[in-house]
Formats: C-alpha cells, structure tokens, sequence
C-alpha cells in the first residue's frame, strides 16, 4: 500500500465496492450539493496559550488532472501578541468510506506547499478581524470519492465537503499583499484580506498517504482492520492451557466459528490467510518463538479442517516480539493475558453487500463485517448536549454520536470552569487494563464506546501512515485556559445500523449510558 507519494507517482485508489451492512442498500447515496463555503467557528489551542476564538472556511475543494487542492480562509476575532502556533493536527482529507486518508503536499524541509510563508518560516501575519486566504495540495483523489472529511483545523471534523472536479485550477492571487504587513501596527486596509504568493508543488514534493485503523474488541476476539487488510486476533485465554499447545474444547469452538467469518471475509483473488503465534514476555526468547510456532500449526490444521480448499494456509511465530500491552505494570495479568494470542492475517473481500434482514454477528468474530453508511453531510451544529460530567474543576459534555461512512464521530466539549490554566489528564494506557496501548495514546485515546448487549468494545481509531508513524483520528487535548470551551472530536468504527445507543467510557470522567447514535 502506498504510504508517502512522490509528486512524479501520485496514486489514484480506486474505491471499489463496499460492504453495506446495515445499510439501506437500495435507496442509493445521497445528493452532493456544492455549498461553499462550508464555516466552522470556535477556540483553537496555540503555543502560547493564547486561545482565540476563530473562524475557519473552506471555500473550495477542487480536483485537477495534478492534485487535490484546497482553498480556505480563517480570521481571528481576538488579538495576538508575538509569534504563535496552531496546535491542531495536520490538515487532512479522509474518505470516510474506504477510510483512506490524505495530507499535503510537503518540500524537503517539511514545508507546505501553496500559500507561501512570507519569511519562509512556516509563520504568517494575522490581524484582528482580518481574514487570511490560503491554498493547500493533496494527492489527487479517486474519481469515485464525491464527499470528504476534513480534519485539522483545529475545531473537530468537518464532515460532507463536496470535491468538485475542475479541468484546471484557480488562478494565482494577483498582488499578494501578505509580504507587506508582518507587523501588527501595519494592518490591510479595511475590507481587505490577506493573500500570499503560491507555490505550486515541486519535485521533491511528498504527500502521506495512509489508512484508518480500527480496533473492535470482546472477550473473545479483537478484529484490526488498517487499510486493505483485516487481523483477528483471538485471545489466549480461551485458547490454550498454560504451557500448551493444544486447543481446548472452547478454543476448538471459537476457531470453527472464526473459519466462518474467514469464509466470509477473505478476498477470493487473494486467498493467503496468516496464521501467526504470540506469546507474552514469560520465558526465554527461544523457548516463546517456538511455543508460538506450535500453537500456529495447531490452529492451522483445526481451520484447515473447517474452511476447505481454495485458501493458501500460512504459519507464522513471533514469540514474545510484538506485545500489544505494556507488561511489568499494576495491570501485568491482564497485559500478558493480551498478549498470548492467535491471528489470522488477511486481504479482506470487499465486493459483498449485506442486507438489512441478514443477522451481524456479534460474539467478538463478526466485527469484522464493516459497517458503512453514507458520508454524513456537513453541519456545524454538534447536536444537544445528552451528558454532563466534572473532574477537578474541568466539565465534559457530550453530544450525540453521529455516522459518517464506516465511522462515528463523537463531540465533546470541555469547560475550565476554575482560575488557572489546567490540563486534565484523560487517556493513557493505563485507563483500560491489558488494552492495547497503541489504542489508548492521546489525550483522548481513553475514551471507548461500548455495546451492552454484545460486548464489544470500540476504540479511538488512529490513521496508520506506515513505518510505525500513527496519528490518533481524534483533536489533541492542550493546556485549558480559565473560563474557555473547547469543542474536540474522537472518531469510532461504527457498529451496526441497528445500534442506536452505545455506553461512553470517557476515560477518568466515567461511564456514560445511553449515548444516542444518530445517522444522518
């Protein structure tokens, strides 16, 4: 999979079909309306602590023969003082139905490209009630995506923007004055907006390009999903005695019903299924890399039994190499215990629809039917607030739960009610004992959603950019200044359709019942 591209090789993904479960399959996608510009409001986080209210507008998204490219404008309605830099996340476009995700076009200094920094520094000037114009490129989107989500502006997601394609792209602002007033005693004539020369990507220019990873999880099984390709893992504790290689009743159980799911789910014009060992960190290396091996072979030859021909059956052992959870700390059972585990490694098919009417299955296995509705269309209303809670002088509310494609977006908003800046401490690995740590990292990873009938347990997803380089698919929370709202977002894979309520583990805040979820 492509995970940075050069500007000589942009790729062009096709989306392909998706797996509607839980859809209305015949009722079609909804009607792109082009309704620009699409305006976002509310207190960003800086550097220096000076959280000003802003007002953020993306005024085109265009799609030319070369790349994506993005026009938007922001004003400040407060004043700065000094050099200050916006803590938001990197600009990003996510095709909430195949959850490919796309950043700027950057030069060999990591600088971007488009709207130019006057002093080449990355720093451009602002002034009070003055509306800054920018460009940005992206990779060239497929032609099937109609509808992105925006992220990285800093105030949560902005969903539904149409791409509309154009045979060549607007042309250069004439007189850039953004040079020519870089002090704040020397602001534009009023009325006036800033612009800035562009700078159309060169040749070292790269873009990221990567995936939505998801992580679902039971008591029996967790289900991985980062781009094309689909993990199951199942737990080692319903697998294996200790010490042992050999399945036991219940784990004979589990595997037969997860060569259903295989059946179900692997890509026909890939059959390769991986079957891979792990340990936890007891013992010598040498002694886990084989332990590992058996229990593989094992699981192999039981799924070997079950699915048939037609699928090639691989083996792999990792021993104690790739834990999942940080072992040695106060939840030391319950990390090893995450640890041991079987996976099967798969392309997944993504040609099969599913009907309303056909069951989800719901035991840990079947997560990893995805569930995909429409791209939610754009609103800058979070909905009313369904939940309140407090810790140490900060207040949480919530709003609804909203769909958008194969995700869920959460709204939250943060209050310091007290006198002094403060930065509440909301996730780490340390909220959900045994959990997977890359799933947990953010100051937001410690919230989940949980379903109460089944089990299943949804966590904060990250967006892989290969290399082991990930980014939470959630707004970063910063030092809050004293009397600020600050409104943020976590994204979820969405369960199925017929889920309309889902319990909130909102980290140190608590438990949260009855969270609606809303489609669009």
């Amino acid at each position: 999979m492509v995970r940075q591209t050069p500007l000589s090789a942009v790729a062009v993904v096709a989306a392909g079909a998706l797996l509607l479960s839980g859809c209305t399959v015949g009722d079609g996608p909804p009607d792109v309306r082009e309704d620009f510009p699409y305006v976002r409001e509310g207190r960003i986080f800086q550097d220096t602590g000076q959280d000003n209210e802003m007002t953020f507008s993306v005024t085109g998204l265009e799609r030319t023969g070369d790349y994506t490219v993005m026009y938007y404008e922001i004003t400040y309605d407060e004043d700065f003082s000094g050099p200050n830099r916006n803590l938001s996340m990197a600009h990003t476009l996510v095709d909430p139905m195949t959850g490919r995700v796309y950043r700027q076009f950057l030069d060999a200094e990591g600088l971007k490209y488009g709207s130019e920094s006057p002093n080449g520094d990355g720093l451009y000037p602002v002034h009070d009630g003055v509306t800054n114009e920018y460009v940005r490129y992206f990779p060239r989107l497929p032609d099937e995506v109609e509808q992105v989500t925006f992220i990285g502006s800093g105030l949560g997601a902005m969903t539904g923007i149409p791409v509309q394609d154009v045979e060549q792209e607007r042309p250069d602002p004439e007189d850039p004055n953004g040079a020519d007033h870089l002090t704040l005693d020397n602001p534009p004539p009023a009325g006036e907006n800033l612009t800035f020369a562009n700078r159309r990507p060169g040749e070292d220019a790269v873009a990221d390009e990567g995936w939505v990873q998801s992580f679902v999880d039971s008591e029996v099984a967790s289900t991985t999903r980062d781009g094309d390709r689909e993990i199951i893992s199942l737990h080692s504790d319903v697998m294996f005695d200790f010490d042992s290689s050999e399945l036991t009743p219940e784990a004979e159980e589990v595997v037969r019903r997860a060569a259903t799911t295989l059946a179900a789910n692997v890509d026909p014009d890939d059959p390769v299924i991986t079957v891979i060992g792990h340990t936890d960190g007891i013992g010598t290396a040498a002694y886990n890399d084989n332990l590992s091996v058996e229990r593989a072979e094992t699981v192999r030859d039981l799924l070997a039994e079950e699915i048939g021909s037609g699928y090639d059956l691989e083996v792999e052992g990792r021993g104690m190499d790739e834990p999942i959870a940080r072992e040695g700390g106060p939840d030391d059972e319950q990390a090893r215990a995450r640890n041991r585990r079987v996976e099967f490694s798969y392309v997944f098919d993504e040609s099969p629809e599913v009907s309303e009417d056909e069951a989800y299955d719901d035991d840990g296995l079947g997560v990893a039917q995805r569930t995909v509705t429409w791209p939610a269309p754009y609103t800058d209303d979070p909905g009313r607030v369904v939940a309140t809670g407090e810790l140490d002088g900060v207040e949480l509310e919530i709003h609804p739960l909203r769909r958008d494609g194969a995700y869920v977006i959460g709204t939250f908003s943060l209050t310091n009610t007290g006198d002094e800046p403060t930065l509440p401490e909301l996730g780490g690995s340390d909220t959900i004992a045994g959990g997977p740590e890359q799933f947990n990292k953010g100051t937001l990873g410690g919230f989940q959603l949980l379903e109460p009938e089944s089990g299943l347990v949804r966590y904060v997803a990250q967006m892989d950019f290969g290399e082991g380089r990930y980014s939470s698919f959630a707004e970063e929370v910063h030092m809050l200044q004293p009397d600020n709202t600050y409104n943020l977002v976590a994204v979820f894979p969405a369960p199925a359709a017929g889920v309309e309520r889902l319990t909130l583990r909102a980290g140190p805040f608590g438990v949260f019942e009855e969270i609606p979820v809303e489609t669009p």
